[in-house]
């Protein structure tokens, strides 16, 4: 009974060998260096050739090898691809060292695999290290210790003094800044003005939403005079300077009277009928015509549209030039 189980675990371990031998996995262990000088650091490399689908455990290297031989720092595991696309390359790298000269067989180490749900193990190839002394010449005695010398600054070594004082000197400029606001009782910081929308432009926007809600047909008669009275009053306090939203409608009307050259005689008598009017649905309850409310929403777009200030004109450098040109050609006639 022993001996075949010996013979089915031997035949077992042929088919396991002979599945790794199939799937080409290749472990190598190599140093950078293979010859130091006592104290000086060298990498040691454990890398694996395998197939993407076959799971690999890198080995525990312990902090000291061989007993002389000491890890100084490890790094993680690097993956790579080859050019064979169905297979990939992984690399660990150790700092080693060593303080003791001679020649040090660094041992295979094994890597655990798993193809397939099978567990196995394949060995790297050992290296060797060799670490040697200082020649030293006892023919000359001993000789002078060399004083240590001044190395050049680096702009690394001065960049950490150059941001200080910018920043010392970016402190001292905003506090100095902020006294002088305080003083003159201003904020520290404050938004840019929006500039302001001309008259016109707010004044047709509300005359527009009046005509699109036409409350005055919904039975919000004097809701509707309110608005359209209360939109050309801001208009006119911001066009004329006219504190119309403060002033009844015979002060309004007397401001522009007592201003002569404001506005034409005819914009003049659409306004006052338009305010008038206003006055006696506000107060008096009275009840205008359908064509009444048609046409003092009319008559407000018209007085804005005819008094609204015009914005000037860029001149173009061409049409400029075209124009000189004109005027030179008029002064010659």
């Amino acid at each position: 009974m022993k001996l075949k189980l010996k013979i089915l675990f031997i035949f077992t371990l042929f088919l396991l060998a002979g599945s790794v031998q199939a799937q080409r996995i290749k472990a190598e262990a190599r140093l950078d260096s293979a010859n130091i000088l006592i104290g000086d650091q060298v990498k040691l490399f454990l890398e694996i050739d395998h197939p993407k689908d076959v799971n690999v455990q890198f080995p525990a290297v312990p902090d000291t090898i061989v007993d002389l031989i000491e890890v100084i720092s490890r790094s993680g595991v690097d993956t790579f691809q080859l050019d064979d696309e169905d297979y990939m390359k992984q690399i660990q790298s150790y700092t080693i060292t060593c303080f003791d000269s001679g020649s040090y067989r660094i041992p295979p180490y094994w890597f655990s695999i798993d193809v397939d749900g099978t567990i196995d193990s394949i060995p790297s190839n050992g290296v060797t290290l060799n670490v040697y002394t200082m020649q030293i010449d006892t023919t000359k005695g001993p000789t002078d210790i060399k004083m240590p010398y001044g190395a050049p600054l680096t702009l690394k070594e001065v960049t950490p003094y150059i941001l200080g004082v910018i920043l010392i000197g970016a402190i001292i400029f905003f506090l100095l800044y902020s006294i002088k606001r305080k003083k003159n009782n201003k904020p520290i910081f404050a938004r840019p003005a929006k500039p302001k929308e001309p008259a016109h432009i707010i004044a047709l926007r509300e005359l527009d939403r009046i005509k699109t809600e036409k409350s005055w047909q919904k039975g919000k008669t004097k809701q509707y005079y309110s608005e359209l009275t209360d939109a050309l009053r801001e208009y006119i306090e911001d066009r004329f300077g006219i504190r119309a939203l403060e002033q009844t409608t015979d002060e309004t009307i007397e401001s522009f009277r007592q201003q002569k050259g404001l506005v034409s005689d005819k914009n003049f008598a659409n306004l006052t009928q338009l305010l008038q009017l206003a006055d006696l649905v506000k107060f008096a309850k009275f009840q205008p015509l359908p064509d009444d409310d048609n046409m003092s929403l009319v008559n407000a777009y018209f007085f804005v549209n005819d008094t609204k200030k015009e914005e000037p004109k860029k001149v173009d450098s061409k049409d400029k030039g075209e124009d000189d040109e004109n005027v030179e050609e008029v002064e010659i006639k």
